[in-house]
C-alpha cells in the first residue's frame, strides 16, 4: 500500500464525511469492479471531462448526485458495513444517474427520477442480492438495468418528462450493408476507446484514456481484459457485418468488455482456461446484445448492460465452484 493510500485510509478512519467521500468514490470505481477510491476519482474526472466536452454537464452532475443519494440511502437502511465501505451500493445509482439525462430531456422531473431511482437502486441491489445468493452469483448491474428501464418506459406516461431525440438516445439509423464504410485501423482504435467510455454511456476518447488509467491503478489484469474484450467485440461484430458506425461508436463493445473483465479478472481463478472462458463469453455477449437490440428497440429504450449481466450470470452458473470470490459481489 502506497504512502498516499495509507494517509487516505487513516484520514477516513478519523472522520465520517471523509468516509462518506471514500464510499462514494469506491461506488464509482465498482462500475468496473474496482474497490479503489483513486480509480473512482479517475472515472469521475473522466465522465466530467467528457460531459463538459460534449456539452452535456448534466450527465456528470446527475451521476454524482445518484451515487451520493445511494450512499446516503444505504447508510439509512443500515446495510452491511463491508458492502457499504466497498462501494457496492453506489455503482448502480451512478450508472443510473449518467444514463437518465442521456436518454431523457432535462426537466424538473428528470431530477426527481434521478433521486428516486438512486434510492430504489439500493433497494433493488438488496433484493437482487437476496435472490441470487443461493446461486452464488454476483448482482452485477442488474439493479441499474431494472430500475433505469422502468423509469425510461414510465417517462412516456408523464408529460413532464420528455424523451430525448433518437440521436441523443444513441440509436444510429441503419444503412444498407453495401453502403457501410470498411473499418480502417484508425477506426478500430476509435472503436476501442469508445467501448471503454461507453461503459459510462458517453463515447469520448480522452475520457477513455482516463478510464483505462483508473482501471489499471486498481487492477492491471482488469485493464488488460477490458482492452481484450473490447477488441474481440469489435472484430467479431465487424466480421459478422455490423454497421460500421455502431462499431466505431463503441456501442457493440462495452458489454463484451464488461463480461471479459468480470470473468477474466474478477470472479474466476486466474489462468489460461479462465482467459479462454472469458474470451468465449465476450464473443457470445456480442450475439446476445444483438438479439436484445432486436427485441427492445421497438420500445424506444436502450438495452443498457443487460447482455453483460445475462451472459456473465450464464457463464458463472456453469461452474460456480470456480468463482474467485467466496461471496457474491454486488
Amino acid at each position: 500500500m502506497s504512502d498516499v493510500s495509507v494517509f487516505w485510509r487513516r484520514a477516513c478512519e478519523g472522520t465520517l464525511p471523509l468516509r462518506f467521500v471514500d464510499w462514494s468514490l469506491r461506488g464509482i470505481g465498482q462500475v468496473l469492479f474496482q474497490d479503489n477510491a483513486l480509480s473512482g476519482l479517475l472515472f469521475l474526472v473522466a465522465i466530467g471531462w467528457g460531459s463538459y466536452a460534449l456539452d452535456v454537464p448534466e450527465v456528470a452532475i446527475s451521476g454524482l448526485l445518484g451515487v451520493l443519494v445511494a450512499t446516503l440511502t444505504a447508510m439509512w437502511l443500515r446495510v452491511d458495513g463491508a458492502g457499504l465501505a466497498a462501494g457496492l451500493y453506489g455503482y448502480n445509482a451512478f450508472l443510473l444517474g449518467i444514463a437518465l439525462p442521456t436518454f431523457l430531456a432535462v426537466s424538473p422531473l428528470l431530477w426527481v427520477f434521478v433521486v428516486l431511482g438512486a434510492v430504489v437502486s439500493v433497494i433493488a441491489t438488496l433484493a437482487v442480492a437476496s435472490a441470487v445468493r443461493p446461486l452464488n452469483i454476483p448482482v452485477l448491474t442488474a439493479p441499474f438495468v431494472l430500475v433505469t428501464l422502468v423509469l425510461l418506459l414510465a417517462a412516456s406516461a408523464f408529460s413532464g418528462v420528455e424523451t430525448a431525440t433518437p440521436a441523443a438516445l444513441g440509436f444510429i439509423e441503419p444503412i444498407p450493408p453495401e453502403a457501410a464504410d470498411p473499418l480502417r485501423p484508425l477506426a478500430f482504435l476509435e472503436g476501442l476507446a469508445h467501448s471503454l467510455s461507453q461503459v459510462f454511456v458517453k463515447g469520448y476518447v480522452p475520457s477513455a484514456v482516463l478510464i483505462l488509467v483508473g482501471l489499471a491503478v486498481g487492477s492491471p489484469r482488469a485493464a488488460g481484459f477490458a482492452l481484450a474484450g473490447a477488441l474481440i467485440a469489435l472484430v467479431v461484430a465487424h466480421l459478422m457485418g455490423a454497421e460500421s458506425q455502431l462499431v466505431t461508436a463503441g456501442l457493440v463493445g462495452f458489454n463484451p468488455l464488461l463480461t471479459a473483465v468480470a470473468l477474466g479478472a474478477v470472479f474466476r481463478v486466474p489462468g489460461g482456461r479462465t482467459a479462454v472462458y472469458a474470451i468465449l463469453a465476450a464473443v457470445f455477449t456480442v450475439l446476445a446484445q444483438g438479439a436484445m437490440v432486436a427485441v427492445i428497440t421497438p420500445f424506444g429504450v436502450p438495452t443498457l448492460t443487460a447482455s453483460f449481466v445475462l451472459v456473465t450470470w450464464l457463464f458463472l452458473l456453469a461452474k460456480p465452484e470456480s468463482s474467485a470470490a467466496s461471496e457474491p459481489k454486488s
